[in-house]
């Protein structure tokens, strides 16, 4: 029987339309429109199309959007001054600085010059603090989405075997943090399996819910799958193109062989890549909330 497919646009438009909602009342009550800021340093084209989708996700939804294009030359100096000003800017609630930046600036003195309360991205350690404890506030975007396809795909969170596949401080460890707390959508029971970890396959075969972060292509076959385990594919891996010219992206789970064991399954691409964007919009119109001191 072939699996049951997680439509993650389709719940990205669910979520999109409550954001919309959410920041028209605000709007309405406040006369504040929730703000992002995105900057990038250079052109790399994974990074332009990205930034581009931020920022017209933002104007869909009724949401201010201040684009800060800057030449891969700029210096750390002249970045951190931008990023000075953007903390101060009423208008901005949320910073979000594209990942990677050239070599010659260093990404971690970058984002702790982000001031926590619009580090709308979760990678501040006050943010990442927030998140251990059991109080977060700005949920990295990636894990956000993938708890959210669970909730919202009826998946049995609570006292479930979760295993994650990749260690990475983006995804790995936050979705384990976060699956493994005391509280709603939570209460799991959480093994993080890595390159280290010795005969993958009899963790993986334990879990109730997978969720993979390998980062290489066809990490997890069908035969490494529980039955009727939910999968949780994170991975984007372009291998050649289609017919047509554009890149083809495949996962890091063999989509074919686990679709005849899994009883849940997101594709690649139309699974968690949408809900990421949708949960920083969410952390921004959050980030506009808290200024007013609206904590509905």
């Amino acid at each position: 029987m072939a699996a049951q497919i997680i439509d993650g646009r389709a719940i990205t438009r669910q979520v999109h339309d409550e954001i919309r909602e959410e920041a028209a009342d605000l709007a309405a009550r406040y006369g504040i429109r929730p703000g992002l800021a995105t900057v990038l340093v250079g052109e790399n084209p994974a990074s332009v199309s990205y930034v581009t989708a931020k920022n017209r996700t933002c104007k869909e939804l009724g949401m201010e959007s201040f684009h800060h294009p800057l030449p891969a030359e700029t210096s750390q100096e002249k970045l951190l001054t931008l990023i000075d000003q953007l903390n101060r800017d009423e208008r901005v609630h949320g910073i979000l600085v594209q990942l990677p930046l050239p070599q010659h600036i260093d990404e971690s003195q970058v984002l702790l010059s982000i001031d926590p309360d619009k580090d709308v991205d979760g990678f501040h350690p006050v943010n990442v603090g927030r998140l251990m404890i059991g109080e977060p506030r700005f949920p990295p975007c990636t894990p956000a989405g993938i708890q959210e396809l669970l909730l919202r795909s009826n998946t049995t969170i609570r006292g479930a075997e979760v295993v994650v596949v990749g260690r990475s401080n983006i995804v790995g460890k936050p979705i384990a943090i976060m699956l493994v707390q005391k509280a709603d959508g939570a209460d799991a029971t959480v093994t993080i399996c890595h390159t280290r970890t010795r005969h993958l396959e009899d963790h993986t075969r334990r879990a109730e819910i997978l969720i993979v972060a390998a980062g290489r292509p066809a990490a997890i076959s069908g035969s490494m799958i529980r039955p009727g385990a939910t999968v949780i594919d994170v991975g984007v891996n372009r291998v050649g193109t289609t017919d047509s010219g554009k890149a083809k992206l495949v996962g890091d789970v063999d989509f074919a062989s686990a679709c005849e064991v899994a009883g849940k399954i997101t594709p690649v691409p139309g699974g968690v890549g949408p809900m990421t964007i949708a949960m920083l919009m969410r952390n921004t119109l959050r980030a506009a909330k808290l200024k007013v001191g609206d904590r509905r």
